[in-house]
């Protein structure tokens, strides 16, 4: 099981972390950023994420913190 962390403080809602999502587990959310869109958030109900930390590293403002693999 692996999953990420997104610190929607930082999220700029640019949603590049969605399209290199390989299993599409990057969503928007509700919330509204301080852009004022909707910011990324990780839904992964049924433990689906790879942990390739794709989303991570195409992340620009380094929102997306921690990618831990179990």
């Amino acid at each position: 099981m692996s999953y990420i962390k997104i610190n929607q403080d930082k999220c700029k809602s640019c949603y590049l972390c969605m399209d290199v999502c390989p299993k599409k587990l990057i969503k928007k959310s509700e919330k509204i950023g301080k852009t004022g869109q909707n910011v990324a958030e990780f839904i992964d109900t049924n433990n689906e994420c790879l942990g390739c930390s794709q989303c991570a590293l195409v992340c620009p403002d380094i929102a997306i913190t921690e990618v831990v693999k179990e």
